[in-house]
C-alpha cells in the first residue's frame, strides 16, 4: 500500500488505521494533527480510520513559531521612508572584540537594522575579515552613517560612496563638530541633508535635541530625526527629556534617539517618553557581557513602548489607597 505523507510516498505492507500507522512511525497521537486528502481526521476517529491505497496524509505538530519572542505586531512596525522594521532597537557594529562578537549580539537583540562606518579598504591584507563576511546585508538592513565626518564634504563623499559600493539609500548623516564632545554641527548638517535629499537619499538624522533644528530638518525631508539623549558613547541617557517630548510632539517623522544610552532603563525611558526607537552602540558593545545587553536593550525597547502605548498613570501631589478603606475591621 502506497502513502504520501508530507509529500514523501511510504509503502505499508498492510492497511492500517491512523493509529496504527502513527505507531509504526513512531508518533505519539497526542502531539499531532492530521489531515487525510484534504479533510481533517478527529482524534477521535485515529484508531477508526482506515487508511486506503493512494492516501495523502499531512501530519504537523507545534513548534516554536511565528514572529520572534515578544516581536511587535504588524500595526505598530517601526515605518522609516516607506521600509518596515519588526524591531525599534537599532545597533551599531563598533566597538565590539570582532565582527563574530558583534553578530552575536545583533542575533541576541533580534534587530534588523545596524549602522555601518565606511571606510577604506585594507589594501595591505585584502583577506582581513569583513563585516559582510559575518552580518548578511540580505537579511539585515545596513545603515551606512558617516561616523567619523566633521565637514558636511566629508559626509557627502562618504555617503555617495555607499550608494555607489552597496546601492543603500536609506543613510544616516552626522557631522561632527569636535572630538571632545562629538555634538552635531547642525548648520552644516542642515544644509548636507538638503544636497541628499535633493540626489534621492532617503536620510536619517543625528542632530541636537534642539526642537527649531529638528523641525527645520524635518521640514528640509528627512527621513527620520535622531536626537542625541547625550553625548556619544557617554552612557548618561536622556539628558534633557523635556526636550526629546517637545520633537516627539511635533515631529511627523520617526524621531530615534541616538548617542548616550548606557544601559537598558534608558532605552526603556526613550521608549516611554514616545521615541519611535533608539540606536544603541557602546552600551551594548563595551559591556562586560554584550550578549546579555543586546538581550535586555531588546527586552527594554519591547516594554517601553508597552509602556508608552498603554499611557502610564497621572501622577498624584498625595497618596491614593489601592484597596478602599470603607469596611475596614475595626
Amino acid at each position: 500500500m502506497q502513502i504520501i505523507i508530507n509529500g514523501e510516498n511510504r509503502t505499508f505492507d498492510t492497511p492500517l488505521s491512523v493509529n496504527g500507522l502513527l505507531n509504526k512511525i513512531g508518533l505519539d497521537n497526542r502531539k499531532v494533527a492530521i489531515e487525510r486528502n484534504l479533510e481533517i481526521v478527529p482524534k477521535s476517529l485515529y484508531e477508526g480510520t482506515t487508511l486506503k491505497d493512494g492516501d495523502r496524509l499531512e501530519i504537523v505538530h507545534f513548534i516554536g513559531g511565528g514572529l520572534p519572542d515578544g516581536d511587535t505586531q504588524d500595526h505598530d512596525e517601526l515605518i522609516i521612508a516607506g521600509r518596515k522594521f519588526h524591531s525599534r532597537l537599532i545597533i551599531g557594529t563598533g566597538k565590539y572584540k570582532d565582527y563574530e562578537e558583534n553578530a552575536r549580539a545583533l542575533e541576541a537583540s533580534q534587530s534588523d537594522m545596524v549602522t555601518v562606518a565606511v571606510r577604506r579598504v585594507n589594501l595591505t591584507d585584502p583577506d582581513q575579515p569583513m563585516l559582510v563576511d559575518f552580518i548578511d546585508p540580505k537579511k539585515v538592513t545596513y545603515l551606512p552613517n558617516t561616523a567619523g565626518c566633521f565637514t558636511a564634504d566629508d559626509a557627502l563623499r562618504t555617503l555617495r560612496l555607499a550608494r555607489e559600493a552597496g546601492g543603500w539609500d536609506l543613510v544616516k548623516l552626522e557631522i561632527l563638530a569636535d572630538q571632545r564632545t562629538l555634538y552635531p554641527r547642525m548648520i552644516e548638517t542642515l544644509e548636507a541633508t538638503k544636497v541628499l535629499v535633493k540626489e534621492g537619499f532617503q536620510v536619517m538624522v543625528y542632530c541636537s535635541d534642539d526642537p527649531i533644528m529638528c523641525k527645520a530638518l524635518e521640514d528640509a525631508g528627512a527621513a527620520a530625526i535622531m536626537p542625541l539623549g547625550s553625548l556619544i558613547g557617554s552612557g548618561h541617557g536622556i539628558a534633557n527629556p523635556f526636550n526629546i517630548s517637545l520633537i516627539i510632539e511635533q515631529s511627523r517623522v520617526p524621531v530615534i534617539v541616538d548617542a548616550g544610552i548606557g544601559t537598558a532603563s534608558e532605552a526603556a525611558f526613550a521608549m516611554e517618553l514616545g521615541c519611535d526607537g533608539v540606536i544603541v552602540n557602546t552600551a551594548i558593545a563595551q559591556a562586560k557581557d554584550p550578549i546579555g545587553m543586546a538581550r535586555a536593550m531588546k527586552h527594554a525597547v519591547r516594554a517601553g513602548r508597552m509602556a508608552y502605548l498603554a499611557e502610564r498613570m497621572a501622577k498624584k501631589q498625595y497618596a491614593d489607597p489601592s484597596s478602599p478603606l470603607r469596611g475596614l475591621i475595626t
